[in-house]
C-alpha cells in the first residue's frame, strides 16, 4: 500500500515536472505537504505563504542567521522558518515533505489545534502571524537588553538589525487603518488608527472584492441611542464614521467571511455567493489619492458544504505559472481555472470550492 503511495506521488511529480520542461524556474522547488489528519487547513496556508516571495526571503534568512548564532529556543517561528528552508533545499525539483515538527509544535502551543478535528484555515493564519510577531518582539526586546547591559550600539539579533516597533512580519503584512468619525453638529473629524495583518470581509451574492471593499469602507450614520461623544461639543451627537486604509500592506491579505452565524438554524452556515476576485486589483479606498495596484498572489480554497468539516486546498501563482497544491499532490492549472473558485450563482450548485482567503502582492516594490 505504502508503495502504491510513493509510486502516485513519484509519477505526480513527474508529471509536473514534464508540464513545466524548460520553464521550470531556476532554483525553485514544488513540494506538497503531507496531511497528518485533518491538517489541510495548516498545510493551504503555508504553501500560501512559502509563495509569498518577500516573506519566505525574509524567514530563510532568519533562519541562516539563526544557524549562525547558534541554538535557537524551538518555537513556531524555528520550526516555520526550518520547514520553508528544507523545502528550498531539496535535490529534488518536485515531491511531498512531512512537515511534522512544526505540526507538533503548533498542537503543543495552541489547544485548539491539538486533536483531529477539521479546523479553520483563517484562524489558523490569524494565530500563526501574531505567534510570529510576538516571538520576533520578545527578541527585540531582548537584543534591547543586551544592548543597554554591555553597552553595544549594534542593537542585533541573529545578524538582523530589530526595532521593537515594526519587524519584517510587519513590513509584510501589516497596514494601518483609519476610523474617522465626523461630529454632524461641529464637523469637527476625530481619527483613530489601529493596525491589521488582514481585512475580513463581509460578502453578498454576485458582488466582487472591489465592491466589498467598497462596502467596508462605507459611510454609516450615528444616531438615535447610538449617538457619538464629541468631544469639542461636550455631548452626544449624531455624526457619520467610516474606516479607510490608511497606510496599506505589501501584502494584502483579504479573508471572505464565508461562514454565517443563522439563528433560525443556531449554527453556522456556508455562504457559497459567487464574488469575484480579479488578477489586478486597484484599492482606491485609501487616504492615499493614487489607486495601488496588487497582483493575486495566492487563493486558500475551501472545499465542501459546511464550516465543520470539508477540506483546504491553496493556488499559487509562481513565476508566472498557477499551480494547485492539495496536501501531497501538486499540479499546474491554467490560468482561467482560477474563476471556477470565485462561487456559486445559484445558492445549490455542485461546485462546493469557494475562495476563502486571497492573498494580494503590491505590485509596487519596497
Amino acid at each position: 500500500m505504502v508503495v502504491g503511495v510513493a509510486l502516485t506521488m513519484g509519477a505526480a511529480s513527474s508529471k509536473l515536472e514534464k508540464a513545466l520542461g524548460d520553464q521550470f524556474p531556476e532554483g525553485e522547488r514544488y513540494f506538497g505537504l503531507e496531511n497528518f489528519g485533518n491538517t489541510c487547513y495548516c498545510n493551504s496556508v503555508l504553501q500560501a505563504l512559502y509563495f509569498c516571495v518577500p516573506f519566505r526571503e525574509k524567514l530563510l534568512e532568519y533562519y541562516l542567521n539563526s544557524k549562525n548564532e547558534g541554538e535557537a529556543e524551538e518555537n513556531l517561528l524555528t520550526c516555520l522558518a526550518e520547514l520553508f528552508s528544507q523545502i528550498s533545499l531539496q535535490k529534488k525539483k518536485t515531491g511531498a515533505i512531512a512537515p511534522k515538527r512544526f505540526i507538533q509544535r503548533l498542537r503543543k502551543e495552541n489547544d485548539v489545534f491539538r486533536g483531529f478535528m477539521h479546523q479553520d484555515a483563517h484562524e489558523f493564519l490569524n494565530f500563526l502571524l501574531n505567534q510570529l510577531v510576538d516571538i520576533l518582539e520578545k527578541e527585540s526586546h531582548k537584543a534591547t537588553n543586551e544592548v543597554a547591559v554591555n553597552g553595544s550600539i549594534s542593537g542585533q539579533v541573529n545578524g538582523v538589525k530589530h526595532d521593537q516597533t515594526v519587524n519584517w512580519v510587519h513590513e509584510n503584512f501589516q497596514g494601518i487603518l483609519t476610523n474617522e468619525t465626523r461630529c454632524l453638529w461641529c464637523e469637527t473629524v476625530t481619527a483613530r488608527d489601529e493596525t491589521f495583518l488582514d481585512l475580513s470581509l463581509d460578502i453578498e451574492q454576485n458582488t466582487s472584492i472591489t465592491s466589498c471593499l467598497k462596502n467596508f469602507s462605507s459611510t454609516e450614520t450615528l444616531n438615535a441611542e447610538d449617538k457619538f461623544f464629541c468631544d469639542k461639543c461636550c455631548s452626544l451627537q449624531e455624526a457619520q464614521k467610516r474606516m479607510k486604509i490608511k497606510k496599506p500592506p505589501r501584502i494584502l491579505v483579504i479573508h471572505l467571511k464565508r461562514f454565517k452565524f443563522m439563528e433560525q438554524l443556531n449554527r453556522h452556515k456556508k455562504l457559497s455567493y459567487r464574488v469575484v476576485f480579479p488578477l489586478e486589483l486597484k484599492l482606491s479606498n485609501t487616504t492615499e489619492d493614487a489607486d495601488l495596484e496588487y497582483s493575486l498572489n495566492g487563493v486558500v480554497v475551501h472545499v465542501g458544504v459546511g464550516p465543520n468539516h470539508g477540506h483546504y486546498i491553496s493556488i499559487v501563482k509562481s513565476h508566472n505559472h498557477w499551480l494547485c497544491f492539495d496536501d501531497e499532490s501538486v499540479e499546474m492549472i491554467d490560468e482561467s481555472a482560477i474563476q471556477s473558485y470565485f462561487g456559486s450563482a445559484q445558492e445549490y450548485s455542485n461546485n462546493s470550492d469557494h475562495g476563502y482567503i486571497l492573498l494580494y502582492e503590491s505590485l509596487v516594490a519596497g
